[in-house]
């Protein structure tokens, strides 16, 4: 495996098996972080081209002062969370959509994400349904540090925000999802 000066050096300069190369070790992460924002399988997957697409005509841009890996998180971060904006102006727009449309809670959450076990599935996916309803950079930092398993320092980078305001979001995201969750298991009792 390339280091990382060369990776990039031949990235920057169109060596395609590079590409290919980096396309095969990080294609999963980006699939399963965008999967995890998005909870559409179809939609993570065309995250997934877009950012690589990105990767391969911005590489020139990509100054180095990171991992390559944090640039590629942060893309992905970005291309998913911007998507679900889309969709979430999509779903508020219109008399006709306001009248006819399935409220967001009554969605089921209907995808397979690699991570869960099947007999976790229905847990999974209580989880995945709180977690929508936390802010944006809440969501992130949730899906960073406890799906992808980046550490703090990793989380702070790829969001570009303080350690402290990296440990902050987990707090806020870990009290939002604790509250969400209690009324969950509250009403099975």
């Amino acid at each position: 495996m390339l280091n990382q000066p060369e990776l990039i050096h031949r990235l920057k300069n169109g060596d395609p098996s590079v590409f290919t190369d980096i396309v095969t070790q990080w294609q999963n992460m980006v699939y399963n972080t965008a999967l995890s924002i998005v909870q559409n399988e179809t939609d993570a997957e065309d995250i997934t081209q877009d950012v690589f697409i990105e990767v391969y005509e911005k590489a020139e841009q990509f100054r180095g002062d990171a991992l390559l890996s944090t640039w590629i998180y942060r893309i992905t971060i970005n291309k998913a969370l911007d998507l679900q904006r889309k969709k979430k102006r999509q779903k508020n727009g219109g008399l006709l959509q306001k009248i006819f449309a399935v409220k967001e809670e009554d969605e089921p959450v209907d995808f397979d994400h690699p991570g869960v076990q099947l007999d976790n599935k229905e847990k999974a996916g209580m989880l995945f349904k709180a977690l929508k309803k936390l802010p944006e950079n809440q969501q992130a930092a949730f899906t960073l540090h406890k799906m992808e398993g980046l550490t703090y320092q990793e989380m702070a980078e790829v969001m570009e925000i303080s350690l402290s305001a990296a440990e902050g979001l987990m707090v806020r995201a870990k009290a939002g999802l604790k509250k969400t969750l209690e009324h969950y298991y509250s009403t099975r009792d």
